[in-house]
């Protein structure tokens, strides 16, 4: 299993997963640990046992939204994880950002070309998990979500510890003459 580790505070464990260390094959080689693609979904299942065994939490607890490149967020929270699994999936679909302030739960977002940015607020303990594609970007996802960190556990913007972790380059990432 490999991760790329970021420092965003004491207590606080931040990273993006590297596509090595899994089973799955092929285009979701090997690592991918989200249940929203064609991956053989024991492969899936394996993969995120493997990261839920390294971060210590159960598989409940790790949570990833099946995203649509828009701007909702959701906030993870003792009533949400207290849904059965068919009701977490319908609240997941169509997320683009989580936020918590609990312990023991581990929010994430795919990306591929899109950009990861992880947002903490040290001293309300919240943190944010955001998918940035060029739509959600132009959308002001980002502001959304430290609008509702604000409004949901009183965060001060001006205080927010952020990472922008790994995505496509501009050398690799075309796009027409409307996106540019």
């Amino acid at each position: 299993l490999s991760l790329l580790e970021y420092n965003l505070g004491a207590g606080v464990r931040a990273f993006s997963t590297t596509r090595h260390g899994g089973c799955s094959k092929g285009n979701y080689g090997s690592l991918n640990i989200t249940h929203y693609c064609n991956d053989a979904p024991e492969n899936v299942r394996k993969n995120r046992a493997l990261l839920c065994a390294e971060l210590s939490v159960t598989d409940d607890h790790l949570i990833l939204p099946r995203q649509t490149h828009g701007i909702r967020h959701l906030s993870i929270d003792p009533a949400f994880l207290k849904k059965d699994a068919t009701e977490k999936a319908k609240a997941l679909d169509n997320i683009d950002a989580l936020t918590t302030n609990m312990r023991g739960v581990c929010i994430g977002i795919s990306t591929a070309d899109c950009i990861p940015i992880l947002l903490y607020d040290k001293e309300r303990q919240a943190i944010a998990a955001i998918h940035a594609g060029w739509r959600g970007t132009v959308a002001r996802i980002t502001e959304s979500v430290i609008n509702a960190m604000t409004h949901e556990y009183g965060t001060n913007p001006g205080t927010l510890t952020a990472v922008i972790g790994p995505g496509i380059s501009e050398n690799a990432f075309e796009v027409g003459d409307e996106v540019y």
